[in-house]
């Protein structure tokens, strides 16, 4: 049976888009600690504009974003060949597993760490070790708790959203509704995880957290707009894989699945 499985082409492809979809979806909320300067990293002068009354705003983002889009292109993806269950199953497992990555941090913060351990790397400026991967790997539970959330509230609005786009155009303009399922979906999970974590955990202003969101969204929004030529790239290698005819039959009954939902 298991050779069956691993011979099945559209069963290896499944597995393939969802350790992609898992793997960068893992990625972000662990990295996301860190927050980092767009315009200079981009080596450009540092921004600092003002929008709803707001000042001295820039482009300071979390790194989490950097493999956030892979997570989007891959739901689109997979909704496109296995329909919205195979979405929704996915998603949820995929929070389950951050669930139980932040769980496997929670007690690893909390063993007794080595003594010489923790001053090892005083040469290289870090005089505890135990301290650093505590700020590191110990995110607050609120962010997680806003994370989760707004993860599980983007996929879900993604995937509808796809889904009826797709009622209305089928096969074709893959274009819109991957990219506006996304632009939709990224909308509502940066305005979810910024309001859970800064307006009603640390005690932002309203207006400061909105104007956070927007400057988020518009990068958000700029790399969906940019991906757009990478989601033709990967359906045109899916074709190629599955073959025309099988690839069809898929797209087909995801869509039939959809509309008779």
């Amino acid at each position: 049976m298991i050779h069956n499985i691993i011979r099945d082409k559209p069963t290896r492809l499944y597995i393939l888009l969802a350790g992609f979809f898992i793997t960068n979806a893992i990625l972000a909320e662990v990295i996301g600690v860190k927050i980092f300067s767009l315009e200079e990293s981009l080596g450009l002068s540092k921004a600092s504009f003002t929008l709803l009354g707001e000042s001295g705003l820039s482009f300071d983002l979390t790194v989490g974003i950097l493999p956030w889009p892979v997570v989007f292109i891959m739901t689109d993806t997979i909704n496109e060949y296995y329909g919205v269950k195979g979405v929704r199953f996915l998603s949820v497992m995929t929070a389950a597993l951050i669930a139980f990555v932040f769980l496997v941090f929670y007690l690893a913060i909390h063993t007794a760490p080595a003594e010489w351990w923790r001053t090892s790397q005083s040469a290289h400026g870090v005089p505890d070790m135990q301290a650093a991967f505590t700020q590191v790997a110990g995110q607050g539970m609120s962010i997680i708790f806003a994370s989760l959330t707004a993860f599980l509230i983007g996929q879900l609005t993604d995937a509808g959203i796809f889904r009826q786009i797709k009622r209305i155009t089928g096969e074709g303009k893959i274009w819109m509704r991957s990219t506006v399922s996304t632009l939709f979906s990224q909308l509502i999970d940066t305005v979810v995880v910024s309001y859970i974590y800064l307006y009603f955990s640390l005690g932002f202003s309203f207006p400061r957290v909105t104007a956070i969101v927007l400057v988020s969204y518009v990068y958000k929004f700029t790399i969906a707009v940019l991906c757009t030529p990478l989601i033709y790239l990967i359906h045109g290698w899916i074709e190629r894989y599955l073959g025309h005819d099988q690839a069809a039959g898929m797209k087909k009954a995801a869509l039939e699945m959809q509309t008779n939902r």
